[in-house]
């Protein structure tokens, strides 16, 4: 399976974004500010939840592995995208089309099972109150996050291996900013129905398996919140879960309207494709700093510390 050996071509071209200087140079400022801030607002999320001990919870535990699962996400493929936007010459070899689609793979099924495992989070929280501290222990919750990741490395380590048999002797023109397996289907003059096959498998469990899972666990929520007695309180309730129903809706709404488009390059793929794998990782620590009160309090504490220990270094 030596990928030497199969492949006539040694690059792609990536086509997703305007050839024109001008708008290049504009989308660059754009592209890097959005990286930054996502660098930053990810970085603060974990440096929050790992300094404050109010925020040592079950809940607060998945919360800073999606932060850096975000991380990860925004930088598979926004530096290749900054590379191009600079460069006259918009390739990535075959190698690295690959490593950037088993990436994108692991870092996009976990974030599903991880979004899936908070729900289940909420839903004990909510329904069970008394026995949160017991269901959710930290053996558990550690082995949902081992479970999360094991399973999307799995699978994207059974699609890439597929992936290293294709013989790529077609165009070399990948419609798109970044590499992602359907995109690779038309360039392959080799046989890609088993890779078809494991990949729309793949796409059910971590699409719509867990997506499922969600809706499940949330209408079991809304079961017990309607039966609260009171209006403050069926809104106290909700309130616990809005951030995480804002960041799923964000997380699968954007998914769906990426992939259920062909791949075409067109105008509208793009923006669906941009507010899939660039906007959402930005978005996430802003949903749960500007929505949750427990981050902003912890935000504060975490910044009145820091004033406080640079006011003591500059006294000494």
């Amino acid at each position: 399976m030596a990928l030497g050996n199969h492949s006539t071509i040694s690059e792609f071209i990536l086509l997703g974004l305007s050839t024109d200087p001008h708008v290049q140079a504009l989308s660059f400022v754009l592209f890097l500010a959005i990286y930054l801030l996502t660098l930053l607002g990810n970085l603060m999320m974990l440096l929050v939840i790992r300094t404050d001990p109010h925020l040592h919870t079950p809940m607060y535990f998945f919360l800073s592995h999606l932060s850096f699962l975000d991380l990860c996400y925004s930088s598979v493929t926004l530096p290749k995208l900054l590379e191009n936007l600079l460069s006259q010459k918009k390739t990535i070899s075959v190698e690295g089309c690959l490593a950037q689609v088993f990436f994108l793979f692991d870092t996009g099924g976990t974030e599903a099972c991880l979004l899936t495992v908070m729900a289940y989070d909420r839903y004990v929280a909510i329904c069970h109150p008394l026995l949160y501290s017991q269901m959710m222990s930290n053996q558990l919750c550690k082995g949902l996050v081992c479970g999360s990741w094991g399973l999307s490395f799995l699978d994207a380590f059974i699609n890439i291996l597929l992936a290293l048999d294709f013989d790529f002797c077609r165009d070399q023109s990948i419609p798109h900013y970044s590499c992602e397996l359907p995109s690779l289907f038309p360039l392959s003059c080799s046989d890609i129905s088993t890779s078809f096959t494991v990949l729309l498998f793949s796409s059910l469990l971590h699409g719509l398996g867990t997506c499922f899972l969600i809706i499940f666990s949330y209408t079991l929520i809304v079961s017990t919140i309607l039966g609260i007695s009171s209006s403050s309180g069926r809104i106290k309730t909700f309130s616990t879960c809005s951030s995480h129903l804002t960041a799923v809706l964000l997380f699968y709404g954007s998914a769906f309207l990426r992939y259920i488009m062909p791949t075409s390059g067109s105008p509208l793929e793009l923006i669906f494709s941009v507010q899939y794998s660039v906007v959402t990782p930005l978005m996430n620590p802003l949903i749960y700093s500007l929505k949750n009160n427990e981050v902003k309090a912890a935000v504060r504490r975490t910044f009145r510390k820091y004033l406080q220990y640079m006011l003591t270094k500059d006294r000494r």
